[in-house]
């Protein structure tokens, strides 16, 4: 079905790659990437399929372009998260938890489709995981060596725990599709975390839990 109005029309290539990167997830979410076909994108974003290709060779390239996309939307809710003022260490955890929360109830299938697919063993979509997993843990790691005065390894391993079950709880609470708000799924695996947490060390000698009183 052709939900575009630009079809023989001439777009800046900007404008028409995030046209076509669109048209290329509703079609993926729609019917999974191994039954999309370069057609079905190209008929849903309302253009030809040479124009299709001009932007983007193959079905694999599309969908890396969107992981891409996705990557750098976590990545940045997760900085953002830790830049931002907090009275104390459990807000910090709070926000992190929240990224991710945030992130898959804005997602919803699309995150499915790029973190739940069976592409996940592909070696160019294992590696933008990867480099995103890293990314988050070390941003997250930089805050809790400075907070806590531990060495940066502690703080690393302590900062992919504290990403990774974000991740898994905030898949597992979208997956279930509950009655449970997101907040409070939220909430919940903040105060698991933060029993964690707050029993590290303070640079100066004090505990965590102590920097709110």
């Amino acid at each position: 079905m052709d939900t575009s109005p630009h079809r023989g029309q001439r777009m800046p290539r900007s404008e028409r790659r995030a046209q076509l990167l669109e048209a290329a997830q509703a079609v993926f979410v729609e019917r999974g990437y191994h039954a999309a076909a370069m057609d079905d994108i190209a008929e849903h974003a309302g253009v030809s399929k040479p124009v299709l290709y001009q932007h983007f060779p193959g079905k694999l390239e599309l969908y890396l372009a969107l992981l891409d996309e996705h990557c750098d939307t976590l990545e940045s809710l997760v900085r953002q998260a830790m830049q931002e003022p907090a009275e104390d260490n459990q807000d910090r955890v709070r926000a992190t938890i929240s990224a991710y929360f945030d992130f898959v109830s804005r997602e919803g299938a699309a995150f499915r489709m790029i973190f739940e697919s069976d592409l996940t063993g592909v070696p160019q979509v294992r590696a933008r995981l990867d480099t995103l997993e890293l990314a988050c843990a070390e941003a997250i790691a930089d805050v809790i060596a400075h907070d806590a005065g531990i060495p940066d390894e502690h703080a690393m391993l302590l900062a992919t725990g504290l990403s990774g079950m974000s991740q898994i709880t905030a898949r597992h609470w979208l997956a279930a599709e509950s009655d449970l708000e997101r907040d409070e799924a939220s909430e919940l695996v903040t105060a698991l975390m933060w029993r964690g947490i707050s029993s590290l060390p303070m640079a100066g000698g004090e505990r965590s839990e102590s920097a709110h009183g």
